[in-house]
């Protein structure tokens, strides 16, 4: 019986999950200018929308960008700090590695907050560089973890050959050490930018409605006049996470990458 019970269990998660995407997906090929499910008539207008209108255009290069750049310094901040507590091996790189921890453990309210209160003290409320650096550095956790287990992984004895031969610290760390931790570089630089396209709350928080990122976007037109465009953008974000996991799965071992045991 219980294995019965697990597996209804199971399929009930699984339904919960897939039914809000099914629906969601017929929204966005539903000619009707309203919400309806199912389709009456199929039709593509509305991600012909999503991509050519300035006024979805616009929102969407802002978040690919900042998602690019935030991805980026995120990862400069993880290999660095990585890099120094693997070197240190001490408990006040233990400490470090703990705050790093932090924005993932506070509410991201108290963090939006704690950001739009900074920058608006810096001068730098509304404007593009306030969110870029917000989400490359509170989504820091996610490769510093990641790197974590690469830095975890790497053997004394590469490293003493390295240095054997002749080989300075940084060319070490170029020619041994960085290749070695490139795919969790890699894995981490992917999740930071998928977040970072969906996040709302600090973006809005410190630029408001100056920087208009996609998800805020998504707001305003819910907000102020739906259109089943908003289903096709939902769907835009879905596509861009499932086929950004699907391609490091196939040039990583993802869940290796990410701590899951295949045992």
């Amino acid at each position: 019986m219980i294995p019965i019970f697990k597996r209804l269990f199971v399929t009930a998660i699984a339904v919960g999950l897939i039914l809000p995407f099914v629906i969601v997906a017929g929204v966005s090929i539903n000619s009707a200018s309203n919400i309806s499910f199912p389709p009456s008539e199929l039709s593509l207008k509305w991600y012909t929308q999503l991509l050519t209108e300035p006024d979805w255009l616009l929102p969407i290069r802002n978040s690919l960008s900042i998602a690019a750049v935030a991805g980026f310094i995120a990862v400069s901040i993880a290999l660095a700090a990585n890099y120094v507590l693997w070197r240190l091996k001490s408990g006040f790189g233990k400490l470090v590695f703990g705050l790093g921890l932090g924005p993932f453990m506070l509410p991201p309210i108290i963090i939006a907050m704690g950001a739009s209160v900074f920058w608006a003290e810096m001068g730098f409320y509304g404007r593009v560089e306030a969110t870029v650096i917000s989400h490359g550095v509170f989504f820091v956790t996610l490769p510093l973890v990641i790197l974590a287990r690469g830095f975890a992984a790497l053997s004394d004895d590469v490293i003493e050959a390295s240095r054997t031969m002749g080989a300075t610290p940084w060319q070490t760390f170029v020619k041994v050490i960085f290749p070695l931790v490139l795919p969790y570089a890699i894995t981490g630089y992917a999740l930071v930018a998928i977040i970072s396209v969906n996040e709302y709350l600090i973006s809005y928080m410190v630029s408001g409605f100056v920087v208009e990122t996609l998800p805020i976007r998504i707001f305003n037109n819910v907000r102020y006049g739906y259109t089943p465009v908003v289903a096709s953008a939902a769907m835009g974000f879905a596509l861009l996470t499932i086929g950004t996991l699907l391609v490091l799965s196939m040039f990583t071992d993802l869940l290796k990458l990410l701590g899951a045991s295949r045992d």
